[in-house]
């Protein structure tokens, strides 16, 4: 046993002796102030009239107490056969007397149960005491214990097999791994690898998984823990706990620490209420010593994952800290494709499914999103009794993902469905006619989500960056829904609102970030951010006089303007399009891409709407205008239409 048990074992023993020593007299008191007699002598008394008061019959020590007339106490000890005739002389007497029963123990069963609070105080205080020393999260001395997990070999592994869609940064890891497993190839060329590696992509693409792969291919001991877990109400907590973190990976090394949602801890220094008193800087502080200090932590390899890189403190990015930033980005075709294959490999499937397909129509999505894909069609699958899953299930959970479950309990009057139908039609011959815009792969009166009708464009392959006419179509695209209404009923409703939404955050970009307007030139207006304050999270500051400020409204609403008359010059040319693809939506609800060429071609179609056998283009809601030269992501949602307030 450990000597520190033993010395507090030691001290509780000492405690409980010392109070049974102090307490013991009160419950002797009585055997003390008494005088002792034979029982003889105690019978003749009651005879003679001289016991006064109540006598006292002990059942536990057998003894009787009584006094006499003067005030003297005595006591006798008694035997069982004697007690009745005592008794019955008592009675004849007409002396009082009284029983105390036995009570089955002695004077030490008194001082156990009258001291069993403190004991069980002191033993929790023990407990606690042990726990704390032993590392665990509940004693009031672990406080500055790090919380960090340590994954050992015994736990499944997860492997650069169970990673699909990333390759560059599995290329980048690699190097990582082959360090850990063969440290003297690189010591040979006198070669450091990186102190730290920093993962930056959008939630759900894969970066806590990567880390988890990283560890099991490397077969080291793998920390893991976040951000949020350094930083506590007590002061100085943080810090400590970076402290016990590092202290733990040297004796682990070679190791991996995993730090998920490193922002947390790492923001700019300067950005909170506390100044630098704050107890997130002192934790970042510890932080920055830490990984590269005074001391170095050899074998130590730190990973990190954020999705808000520019908010991360300068010192923390250096060289000798995060040497190296990995882009962990949404995948592409291909790589949407591998994802689909690892999370498809074990569930049963129908003869119909087409992973290539299925990959198409879910561009710039997450791996977590196809991950939800996969579930959702499963789940459907389920609730409609298939032993396997079809694309049927599939496309309807990407539709699901996109926009929302079905709501076929949302009741329309005939005039509120009629003019939805030429709202859709309208963004639907749009896509169809505008030579830059998506094609559309699909346009429903059927409501989901927020949304009581959407069509879904088709953009032929990923694209990374929009010209300018393209997003000029987009903005068109939105305006189409408001200009069928406005031509076809003189009336206008709240249904668009999503649309000039959409439409305006995409001209905005395009003349103050994008450089497009002909008029200011290519110059970026604004500071996205603002200054270095609560985080840069509070507000954008503007770089610019209030005249550009004006002529950058002016843009933005000359831009809006013309691409509202190229949709209502281009549907005013195709009104019987218009009316066809309306008035087919009428009946059908739902018509896909070559339902809708037959459809605005004249031609008869069939009463109920026909998926294709084989999509070959992906899906996207037409209510997109909004795209990036930097990052891929889905081209906006399906149209909200706002009820009035």
């Amino acid at each position: 046993m450990n000597k520190r048990y033993v010395k507090i074992a030691g001290i509780v023993a000492m405690i409980l002796v010392v109070t049974a020593v102090a307490f013991l007299p009160f419950y002797s008191n009585r055997q003390k102030s008494s005088t002792q007699v034979i029982f003889s002598d105690f019978m003749d008394l009651v005879e003679s009239g001289q016991i006064a008061g109540t006598v006292i019959f002990n059942e536990n020590t057998h003894t009787i107490y009584g006094h006499v007339a003067s005030g003297q106490h005595l006591r006798t000890v008694y035997s069982k056969e004697a007690t009745a005739s005592l008794q019955e002389l008592l009675k004849s007497k007409g002396i009082r007397f009284a029983v105390e029963p036995q009570s089955g123990g002695s004077i030490w069963v008194g001082l156990l149960f009258n001291f069993l609070p403190f004991l069980l105080i002191i033993g929790l205080f023990v407990m606690m005491s042990r726990r704390s020393q032993m590392g665990g999260g509940g004693g009031p001395m672990s406080f500055g214990k790090s919380k960090a997990k340590l994954h050992d070999a015994s736990k499944p592994k997860v492997t650069f097999a169970d990673v699909a869609g990333e390759e560059e940064p599995k290329e980048e890891l690699e190097e990582v791994i082959m360090f850990l497993k063969h440290p003297q190839k690189f010591q040979a060329l006198h070669a450091k690898i990186p102190r730290g590696l920093l993962l930056v992509g959008p939630p759900g693409c894969g970066k806590t998984l990567l880390a988890k792969a990283v560890a099991g291919e490397a077969g080291v001991p793998f920390f893991s823990l976040s951000g949020s877990e350094f930083v506590e109400v007590f002061v100085g907590v943080g810090a400590s706990r970076v402290r016990d973190l590092f202290e733990q990976a040297k004796k682990n090394a070679p190791c991996l620490v995993f730090i998920d949602e490193i922002d947390a801890v790492g923001r700019h220094r300067g950005a909170g209420l506390g100044g630098g008193n704050d107890e997130r800087e002192q934790t970042l502080n510890q932080l920055l010593v830490a990984m590269d200090g005074f001391e170095g932590n050899i074998g130590i390899i730190v990973i990190a994952a954020t999705n808000r890189p520019d908010i991360l403190d300068p010192a923390l990015l250096r060289p000798g800290r995060f040497d190296r930033r990995i882009i962990v980005d949404n995948p592409d075709s291909k790589g949407r494709k591998a994802i689909l294959q690892v999370h498809l490999r074990e569930m049963p499937l129908a003869a119909d499914v087409n992973v290539d397909v299925l990959a198409k129509q879910t561009p710039g999505f997450s791996g977590a999103d196809l991950a939800a894909v996969v579930n959702e069609g499963a789940l459907l699958a389920a609730r409609r009794d298939k032993d396997r899953v079809s694309m049927v299930d599939f496309d309807e959970a990407v539709e699901r993902i996109i926009a929302g479950p079905l709501r076929r309990s949302r009741a329309l009057t005939p005039k509120e469905r009629e003019m939805v139908a030429y709202h859709e039609a309208g963004h639907a011959i749009l896509r169809k006619l505008l030579p830059k815009a998506d094609p559309p792969h699909k346009v429903t009166i059927v409501s989901r989500g927020m949304a009581l009708g959407y069509v879904m464009g088709a953009p032929p392959e990923d694209r990374y960056t929009r010209t300018r006419s393209e997003l000029l179509d987009e903005v068109s695209v939105g305006m189409g829904g408001r200009v069928a209404e406005d031509l076809i009923f003189g009336e206008i409703t709240t249904g668009a609102s999503n649309d000039f939404e959409q439409a305006t955050n995409m001209v905005r970009r395009m003349v103050t970030n994008f450089g497009m307007s002909d008029k200011l030139g290519p110059v970026t207006l604004g500071r996205q951010g603002g200054p270095v304050f609560l985080g840069r999270d509070m507000i954008d500051s503007r770089n610019y006089s209030e005249e550009i400020a004006y002529q950058i409204d002016q843009e933005v609403r000359r831009i809006i303007d013309e691409c509202y008359q190229n949709a209502r010059q281009t549907i005013e040319a195709n009104r019987e399009k218009l009316q066809r693809v309306a008035k087919a939506l009428m009946e059908r609800e739902t018509l896909y891409a070559e339902e809708l060429d037959d459809v605005m071609a004249g031609k008869v179609v069939a009463l109920e709407p026909v998926r294709p056998a084989g999509v070959e283009a992906a899906v996207e809601p037409s209510a997109s205008v909004e795209a990036t030269a930097r990052q891929r992501a889905r081209l906006g949602h399906p149209r909200r239409h706002h009820q009035p307030n």
